[in-house]
């Protein structure tokens, strides 16, 4: 069990920041093309670059051995993977719906 003082220190309290900021800046983005089935203002670019950048992360937290860092981008990649995800699926169907048109 965590004392107070634990919780208390700048690499809990930056690290807590980190993980909650990684769920916040993207978490919306893929609620809402889930719902609106559209990422046609998305950069394919920008989440390849997130997802890089998460994955180095990752390898940075192990050798590291920064837990918060390793966490908080394992989620950044994983949602991060999911918006490659639906802008792939979701650009291949919208295009086909404008072709048919």
């Amino acid at each position: 069990m965590m004392s107070l003082q634990s919780f208390c220190t700048l690499e809990f309290l930056s690290g807590s920041v980190a993980l909650v900021t990684s769920i916040i800046g993207l978490f919306p983005q893929v609620y809402k093309s889930y719902q609106t089935k559209s990422t046609d203002d998305i950069s394919m670019i920008m989440l390849i670059n997130y997802l890089v950048c998460s994955l180095a992360w990752i390898v940075h937290g192990v050798y590291t051995d920064s837990k918060f860092v390793i966490y908080s981008n394992i989620i950044g990649s994983i949602l991060s993977g999911i918006s490659i995800a639906q802008k792939t699926i979701y650009d291949r169907k919208n295009s086909r719906k404008q072709i048919s048109v």
